[in-house]
């Protein structure tokens, strides 16, 4: 990869935390969820650019926290896809080199990214097309359906995933293109996209850490807290 950009995700409204305010807004330490995202990602060896995607009505606002550590903030859409897609839209159309640039998509509600995690990410992508970051799950999974337990999937296979996702932009960019035309499919995860539209594509598994929480409920913001009182970033 000749470039590497990354893509800080704060378009969503927040609405299962139930803030009046998105909360990729609210302060954690002093800051914002989304200063300290892309403060990550800006001194991050091996990222050359920082986008930002937010709700309509909150560029502005936006753009005075972040400054000038943002290239630019794009409107986010109705959908967590929709914004993934307003971003790839973005770089595709101002001519970013589909083969050679990468993208890391990282949600703002994970505000405390490591750098060893960026790293990670940036080296993965002089390997692989694809990779996700992700941790191994200390619970047992269930699958069940109606109420009642059908599987339970062997544990050492079973991973949770982190952000950031980071991909070849031309493999990112041709696997929400057919997300797109596919009504039917709703996508939370842009791993999943390319799992499931550009299967014959590896993607490759980053290593993340229990550190790298995303902030939900008004829970995970007091835990976020602690953690980053107790635990210096790595």
């Amino acid at each position: 990869m000749t470039r590497m950009v990354a893509v800080v995700l704060g378009g969503g409204a927040g609405s299962r935390f139930g803030a009046a305010t998105p909360k990729q807004l609210l302060t954690l330490g002093g800051r914002t969820l989304v200063e300290h995202c892309v403060t990550a990602f800006r001194q991050a060896p091996g990222v050359d650019e920082v986008l930002l995607v937010m709700p309509p009505g909150y560029a502005g606002e936006a753009a005075t926290l972040v400054g000038d550590q943002v290239s630019a903030v794009i409107e986010g859409g109705v959908t967590r896809s929709d914004s993934v897609r307003n971003a790839l839209a973005y770089l595709t159309g101002r001519g970013d080199a589909a083969e050679s640039t990468g993208v890391l998509l990282h949600d703002a509600a994970r505000p405390l990214v490591s750098r060893q995690i960026i790293a990670d990410c940036v080296a993965a992508l002089g390997t692989y097309d694809a990779a996700g970051t992700a941790v191994p799950t200390a619970d047992t999974i269930v699958v069940a359906e109606d109420g009642v337990m059908s599987h339970v999937p062997p544990r050492e296979t079973l991973l949770r995933c982190q952000t950031p996702q980071c991909f070849r932009l031309s493999v990112i960019a041709r696997a929400h293109e057919l997300a797109a035309a596919d009504p039917g499919y709703i996508a939370t995860d842009d791993c999943g996209v390319v799992l499931r539209y550009l299967p014959g594509v590896p993607v490759h598994v980053v290593a993340g850490s229990e550190r790298n929480i995303k902030v939900t409920y008004p829970g995970d913001l007091a835990l976020a807290e602690a953690l980053l009182r107790s635990e210096p970033p790595a």
